[in-house]
C-alpha cells in the first residue's frame, strides 16, 4: 500500500478550514497542512504543541482527520498547563482531538503507524520526536513549521529519519513562519505513482496574498 492523494477531499477539508479559522486572522499554514492531510488520507495525524502557540494549525488537523476515512489526530503537549490551554482553545473553535502529555520518548511511544507529523521548529525537541516516528507502512508526510526558526539552522532530513525510510522528496514554502515539507517512504517500496505523475498544487497565504505553486 502506498499514500494516494485525492484532490477532492484536500479541497473539502481546505474549504473548511478557511471557514473555521477565519477569525485567527493567522497565515494560511493550518488551510495548507488540512488540505494535505486530508488529501493523503492520513490514518494517524500526530502534532506537538506547547503554551502559547497557535491554535488554528491544530484545528486544522482536526478538521483534516474528520475528512479522512478511520482518521485519528493525537496532539502532543509537554505538561498539564499545556493541554488545559489546548483543550480549551480547541473547544472555542468548535473541535476537539485526542491530547498525550509527557516528554518526546514517552508520548511518542505508544503511536505507530504514523503517517502525516507536524512538528513545531521552535520547541528544542522538535527533531528528537522526528527520530523517534514510527512511521507506517504507506509513507508518511513530515511537515516542520516555523522552519525559519534559530533551532532549525542546520536541520537536515536524513538526519532525524530511519534507514529503513527513503526521502522522495522535499519542499520549502515560505508559508506562515516557513513549512519544511518531507514526503518519506517506509521500506523498498515508492509513494509516488508507477508512473511518477507530477502534480502542482496551489496555494494562497492569506494573510499576505501571496500566492505559491509547487510540485507533488
Amino acid at each position: 500500500m502506498k499514500l494516494v492523494w485525492s484532490p477532492e477531499i484536500a479541497t473539502k477539508s481546505y474549504i473548511d478550514t478557511v471557514k473555521t479559522c477565519e477569525l485567527f486572522q493567522e497565515s494560511g499554514v493550518a488551510e495548507l497542512v488540512s488540505a494535505m492531510a486530508a488529501g493523503w488520507n492520513a490514518q494517524l495525524i500526530v502534532e506537538t504543541w506547547s503554551k502559547g502557540g497557535l491554535i488554528a494549525t491544530s484545528v486544522g488537523l482536526a478538521i483534516a482527520s474528520r475528512h479522512s476515512c478511520g482518521s485519528r489526530h493525537v496532539c502532543l503537549v509537554p505538561d498539564e498547563q499545556s493541554k488545559s490551554e489546548y483543550v480549551e482553545a480547541m473547544g472555542e473553535a468548535g473541535v476537539s482531538t485526542e491530547v498525550i502529555v509527557g516528554e518526546a520518548e514517552d508520548a511518542m511511544s505508544g503511536l505507530s503507524g504514523v503517517d502525516f507529523l507536524v512538528v513545531d521548529c521552535r520547541r528544542r525537541d522538535f527533531q528528537r520526536v522526528l527520530r523517534l516516528a514510527k512511521l507506517s507502512h504507506r509513507g508518511a508526510v513530515l511537515i516542520c513549521k516555523n522552519a525559519n526558526s534559530t533551532n532549525n539552522s542546520s536541520f537536515k532530513w536524513r538526519s532525524v529519519l530511519d534507514p529503513a525510510s527513503r526521502l522522495v522528496r522535499t519542499v520549502f514554502l515560505p508559508v506562515g513562519k516557513g513549512l519544511d515539507i518531507a514526503h518519506v517512504a517506509v521500506g523498498g517500496g515508492s509513494s509516488g505513482s508507477s508512473q511518477n505523475v507530477s502534480r502542482w498544487i496551489r496555494h494562497v497565504d492569506q494573510q499576505s496574498g501571496e500566492e505559491y505553486a509547487f510540485r507533488k
